[in-house]
């Protein structure tokens, strides 16, 4: 094999072990949105466990959105972790000249399914916090709306 040919092959590894960082990012990204909303969450119950008389319903709602969260958090670390596996099959096989691309996309393809079920985790906290807000903004309790 030439230098050139060589070159071009360790080249064209790297461009493709560059394709799982633009994931890489937008899960930080995800992360970084998920551990504010923890954070806003954590917040209200700070404020409803103060007084916890009446805020039972409440500090349930928050619970529940909390747990969503929480796997939102655990499915995009974990489609993070699954990522890098890819990335380092790739390297590994180019390495060990052995190309094992089934390997990589499992591990790729887990990783974006970890994160779509991230995204929709998410979603569904989301809803449940746009649904509190309005109910609040109505005077509702959660459990008087419909």
């Amino acid at each position: 094999m030439s230098q050139a040919s060589s070159l071009d092959s360790a080249a064209h590894v790297v461009q493709l072990a560059l394709t799982p960082i633009f994931l890489l990012t937008g899960l930080a990204s995800m992360l970084n949105v998920f551990t504010v909303r923890l954070g806003r969450v954590a917040d209200r119950v700070d404020l409803f466990t103060r007084d916890p008389t009446g805020h039972q319903l409440q500090l349930r709602h928050l619970r529940l959105r909390s747990r969503i969260l929480d796997a939102a958090v655990v499915l995009a670390a974990l489609a993070g972790g699954l990522t890098c596996c890819a990335g380092l099959t790739l390297f590994l096989g180019q390495i060990g000249n052995s190309g094992d691309g089934k390997l990589m996309f499992e591990l790729f393809g887990a990783a974006l399914l970890c994160s779509i079920l991230a995204l929709m985790a998410f979603a569904l906290e989301t809803l449940l916090s746009g649904r509190s807000v309005r109910d609040q903004a109505d005077g509702r309790s959660p459990d008087q709306s419909g």
